[in-house]
C-alpha cells in the first residue's frame, strides 16, 4: 500500500506537467508588438496601427506587409490608389514613403515623402513588424 501511495504522488506532478507542456502557444503570448521608431511621428498624425482599430485620416497599417496598395477595409483610397498594381514589401514601401507621388501617381497621400533612408529604413522595419 505504502509503494502504490508513493507511485501515485510521483505521478500526479508529471502529469500536470505533461498537461501544461502540450497548451499550444499563441503568438500575442509569443511577441508584444514593437514600439514605434522616432521617425514613425510623421506617419502617426495621420495613420492608426493596431490590429482592429479604426482608419484616421490615412488608412491603418497593420498588417500592410504583403498586401495590396488600396485593399484596406473600410478605409476610402484615392481611385489611383485601387488600380495600383503595388504589394507592398520592403522595396515598394521604401520607394512610396521616399515619394508617394512617384509610386502612385494621383493617391491622396498629400505628403512630400521621408528623404533620410536611416529614417525610412526604421519606418518600413516597423511597419514590417506589424502582423
Amino acid at each position: 500500500m505504502t509503494k502504490t501511495l508513493f507511485l501515485l504522488a510521483a505521478a500526479a506532478p508529471l502529469a500536470a506537467l505533461a498537461t501544461l507542456s502540450s497548451a499550444p502557444v499563441t503568438a500575442a503570448a509569443a511577441a508584444p508588438p514593437p514600439a514605434p521608431p522616432a521617425a514613425f511621428g510623421v506617419c502617426a498624425a495621420c495613420h492608426t496601427v493596431k490590429q482592429g482599430e479604426r482608419s484616421g485620416f490615412g488608412p491603418n497599417l497593420y498588417g500592410i506587409a504583403g498586401m495590396k496598395a488600396g485593399a484596406v477595409a473600410g478605409y476610402g483610397f484615392s481611385p489611383a490608389m485601387k488600380k495600383a498594381n503595388v504589394v507592398w514589401n520592403r522595396d515598394t514601401l521604401d520607394r512610396f514613403i521616399a515619394a508617394p507621388q512617384s509610386v502612385v501617381p494621383g493617391t491622396k497621400m498629400a505628403f512630400p515623402g521621408v528623404k533620410d533612408a536611416a529614417k525610412r529604413k526604421a519606418i518600413v522595419d516597423y511597419l514590417m513588424a506589424l502582423k
